[in-house]
């Protein structure tokens, strides 16, 4: 709208048809406390209602400690001429057939769903479900009213899927903040291993082949021979399946590792500030990620950043880490020792840190999301 014409009858006609209230409910696969889009769920079911636009979210399945805060899906009732439903799209569901077949205007909220090529080997069961996520999110581009992503390349992911309005606006997720304090018991074993020597490097994310732990190992390995050979990989996360974290345990055994790689598995908010506190470096070798909300927290905290370039990693990281072109273990392995041995790199690598991670400041993002989603209910008035 023209600033002109906010005046005449016209223009006080668009301004309430911009601020009609509407329902616009959230429909989401898994629903989950601990997970990045679980709680970006949470928060734009906040900034909605805050903007007097009423919000609940409908869930496939769940974890306990958050069923209270929605509803299943089977509970949507009846549909309603005031309510939108924007489908939270990160994997292949029975729930998109209940979203499909619902008459209400569409909205798509996309988090990116891995390539069944970097599954499917080994956990065919979620190779299916991603392949399925794909199929279903090209469905549902027809019927889009608005589909919003958490970044540059996953907005080409839609627009090549066929949507014809879509936006980028950051996760959800307070992901600038120190959150919690340290757990104490964790800081004081850390502590202990780092009054040991060697540097600590800090992998966060789900064990899963995409992410490529072991290219980490792989690079572990060479750093130790050849620049510190007490240096430690901690890998924090819960594995994805069955298959791949025994592989990935055997790897490092036949490795002679054991002693210096540390699989976590799933942590709590304050053990994860612990792992933080400590880390000399981030590292990450994923084959592919959409966002990454792990590197954005290092950079929140200080910790320099090393990544393989792969998919959305250059956007995330910008100038504010070490990309790579190559996972090759021995120019990995250079890139770490060149972070951790120079601390003008490291001072550099920080500041610019502290500028890039207000582009993901939780307020000004969710804002901007509601705005997105008010002027797509306007469109179709």
């Amino acid at each position: 709208m023209h600033c002109g014409d906010r005046g005449t009858p016209l223009g006080r006609a668009r301004d309430r048809r911009y601020t009609q209230v509407v329902r616009i409910d959230q429909v989401i696969p898994s629903f989950a406390s601990r997970d990045a889009v679980g709680v970006h769920t949470l928060h734009l079911t906040r900034a909605l209602r805050t903007s007097g636009i009423d919000s609940d979210i409908y869930y496939g399945s769940f974890t306990p400690d958050v069923a209270h805060l929605g509803h299943p899906v089977v509970d949507l009732g009846r549909a309603t001429k005031d309510r939108w439903l924007l489908y939270q799209s990160s994997i292949g569901s029975p729930v998109f057939d209940t979203l499909a077949a619902r008459d209400e205007p569409k909205l798509v909220n996309y988090h990116n769903i891995t390539p069944a090529r970097l599954l499917e080997q080994w956990e065919p069961n979620v190779g299916f479900e991603v392949r399925l996520g794909r199929t279903q999110l090209e469905r549902l581009a027809p019927e889009s009213r608005l589909a919003v992503a958490d970044s540059a390349f996953n907005q080409s992911e839609l627009i090549a899927a066929g949507y014809r309005h879509t936006d980028v606006v950051p996760l959800l997720i307070d992901m600038t903040s120190a959150g919690e304090p340290p757990d104490p018991a964790l800081l004081a074993r850390l502590g202990n291993d780092k009054a040991g020597g060697g540097a600590d490097l800090l992998f966060v994310g789900k064990i899963s082949p995409h992410k490529a732990p072991h290219d980490l190992v792989k690079m572990l390995s060479v750093y130790r021979r050849l620049y510190d050979p007490k240096a430690r990989l901690r890998l924090v996360g819960s594995p994805l399946g069955e298959r791949y974290a025994p592989a990935l345990e055997a790897f490092i055994k036949e490795l002679g590792l054991e002693d210096a790689v540390t699989i976590t598995g799933s942590v709590t908010g304050a053990e994860l500030e612990a792992y933080l506190a400590f880390a000399d470096v981030f590292v990450c070798a994923s084959d592919h990620e959409g966002f990454c909300v792990p590197i954005v927290e290092a950079m929140g905290h200080s910790v320099p950043v090393v990544a393989y370039g792969a998919a959305a990693i250059p956007e995330t990281v910008g100038d504010a880490g070490i990309v790579l072109s190559t996972k090759e273990p021995l120019v990995f392995a250079a890139a770490v020792a060149r972070v951790i041995g120079d601390p003008e790199l490291r001072a550099h690598l920080a500041a610019n840190a502290a500028r890039r991670v207000l582009n993901y400041d939780l307020a000004r993002s969710e804002a901007k999301f509601v705005s997105l989603l008010r002027e797509a209910v306007a469109r179709a008035d």
